[in-house]
């Protein structure tokens, strides 16, 4: 059982009725604050509990921006990486083939504002906590961590639906109908409140075990780097993320060692239990195998995530809505590692080295073993086990690849995508399915199932250092800093085992396209890495040229989502203009 500060003071808050009334939701912007009460406020463990309920929304099981329905399901299926399963959920359906409207699906933006709401709370009532109660540095931390969450799903909010309403106080202190406000003063308060929080909140470099999860000094400037690159402030990211490195991360060849950020070895750690809240990750999504097996949200108090049971292969239990796509898999195949090393046999010949181990130990990039489940046998590759293959075994060496292909049959009669791939064994049509956070480790033939303990409890990586890494190559890209990009490429590929290259100024934005494309498979980042780099007639050609499920439907206004039907109505709120 993992016991973590954010999950535990969420159900503390839960049992003691804080987050619960007679109202139908909490803290919703027409719902009265209760947190403002006079009994409550009175020390730092009240604090903590209002903090918290502010990290809760994002990370929703069910619709939260990071939950697996439809959040999750939504921000990977826009991508050209994905196969959308057909004839599964209607909604997510729509979005991937851009044919989506104001009244599709169970949409994020009312969980964002929900965790708006809370942030504002705890920055609204934190000086209201007495000296005694609670030490100057503590409250700063507080402030620094709600100014952070706050800027973050105000980030996510503008980024994915335009002009939205900014809402700084709690809502019982604000217009009850308030209009959405330019996006670039969304973009403004969102630098001036993260800039606020790295100068004063005393966001600590790292946190101990049991405070996991929480904020951190480098989770607010890579949120503000990512934040500056998005609009295309290439200069000021550069120098925010290099100081970022300079001062916190490790290489990893083992150079500048001891700092708070390094690259995990084996890339398959950064999705399983056994490595949660790793020296690679920067904002990490805290569940819990505790609490009830039920659906929902806080009521229930449901502590796990539900990704592995939308996402995971129908034999181990899950729902498989979701492959890699045949584009994806032909870019991770493209670059091999070299040739198997060989030796002279008794007879004089030049076989392969049985010794698997033997440098390079496999035949492709490393991180495709732990983002797909495929037989490597079948493509001519050795690689070991140490490199997130299991032996040609999965869940604990209960299913081959032919078990959990076979097992998706009935998912993939509406179609599946057809992988050419240079294959050892004949012509055969290649097998690629989607493992990458998957409960592939644990040995159990339900696996994926939402009741299965262990496989509910894995967490999401929102934010990992790899995303630092090439955020900075991409604005040292952009300002012509090619050794820099360099350097900060070579990282990754490292990383992946493959070789250290020298990208001229011409090759680097296609290269760090690609590594983007390679490390984030799976993670929700390629639709929007696209909309930052190329313009909307740009990503419809790439989408076509890449056979993206209903690519010829993009335009402009598939940029973005419709604000919400529900939240338009009795309200003063206008629709985007790309959806009016």
């Amino acid at each position: 059982m993992k016991k973590n500060w954010l999950s535990y003071m969420l159900v503390s808050a839960l049992l003691s009725g804080a987050l619960t009334s007679c109202s139908d939701s909490f803290l919703d912007l027409k719902d009265p604050n209760h947190f403002t009460n006079e009994n409550f406020w009175k020390d730092k463990a009240d604090a903590e509990s209002a903090l918290a309920a502010a990290y809760s929304p994002i990370k929703y099981q069910m619709n939260g921006y990071y939950g697996a329905f439809d959040g999750w399901l939504n921000l990977n299926s826009r991508g050209d990486d994905i196969f959308t399963i057909l004839n599964e959920e209607a909604s997510m359906w729509d979005i991937a083939t851009f044919q989506n409207s104001a009244t599709t699906g169970n949409d994020p933006y009312g969980a964002l504002y929900t965790g708006i709401q809370r942030a504002n709370i705890v920055l609204r009532y934190i000086d209201n906590v007495p000296a005694s109660g609670i030490t100057e540095s503590d409250r700063a931390t507080i402030k620094g961590e709600a100014l952070t969450l706050r800027a973050y799903q105000y980030f996510l909010l503008v980024n994915n639906y335009g002009n939205v309403p900014l809402r700084l106080v709690p809502s019982n202190e604000d217009d009850s109908d308030k209009k959405e406000s330019p996006a670039s003063e969304i973009w403004t308060q969102i630098e001036n409140d993260l800039l606020t929080a790295i100068k004063d909140g005393n966001l600590p470099e790292s946190r101990p075990a049991e405070q996991k999860g929480r904020i951190e000094r480098g989770a607010a400037i890579t949120i503000l780097g990512k934040v500056y690159a998005t609009q295309h402030k290439y200069a000021e990211a550069k120098t925010l993320l290099k100081g970022l490195i300079d001062s916190s991360y490790s290489y990893f060849d083992g150079s500048n060692p001891g700092k708070r950020y390094r690259l995990m070895e084996n890339f398959v750690d950064n999705f399983t239990t056994a490595y949660e809240n790793n020296s690679e990750s920067v904002f990490e999504l805290q569940y819990s195998s505790d609490g009830d097996m039920s659906w929902g949200n806080e009521g229930s108090i449901s502590m796990g995530s539900s990704l592995a049971q939308f996402i995971g292969p129908a034999k181990s239990g899950g729902w498989a809505k979701l492959m890699p796509s045949a584009f994806l898999v032909s870019e991770f195949t493209t670059e091999t590692r070299g040739d198997r090393h060989k030796i002279l046999n008794e007879k004089g010949e030049w076989v392969p080295d049985p010794d698997i181990t033997a440098q390079p130990d496999s035949k492709y990039d490393k991180r495709i073993y732990g983002s797909m489940f495929f037989t490597p046998s079948e493509y001519g590759d050795w690689v070991s086990e140490k490199n997130g293959w299991y032996n040609g075994k999965f869940y604990g060496g209960l299913f081959t690849m032919d078990d959990l292909w076979t097992g998706n049959a009935s998912k993939m009669a509406g179609g599946a995508p057809i992988f050419n791939v240079s294959q050892a064994s004949g012509a055969q049509i290649g097998k690629f399915l989607l493992k990458k956070y998957t409960a592939h480790y644990v040995k159990s033939k339900s696996a994926d199932n939402m009741g299965n303990i262990e496989g509910r409890a894995n967490n999401v990586r929102a934010i990992r250092f790899a995303e630092a890494l090439l955020l900075y190559a991409e604005a040292c890209a952009k300002v012509a800093d090619k050794d820099q990009a360099n350097w900060a490429l070579n990282e990754i590929r490292q990383r992946a085992g493959l070789p250290k290259k020298d990208f001229e100024q011409i090759d680097l934005m296609k290269e760090i396209e690609h590594q983007c494309l390679l490390e984030f498979f799976g993670e929700g980042h390629r639709f929007d890495d696209l909309k930052r780099w190329y313009t909307t007639p740009q990503m419809q050609m790439i989408l076509k040229g890449n056979d993206k499920q209903g690519a010829y439907n993009f335009k402009e206004r598939n940029k973005y989502f419709p604000i919400p039907a529900g939240e338009l109505n009795n309200s003063s709120v206008e629709q985007n203009e790309l959806w009016k």
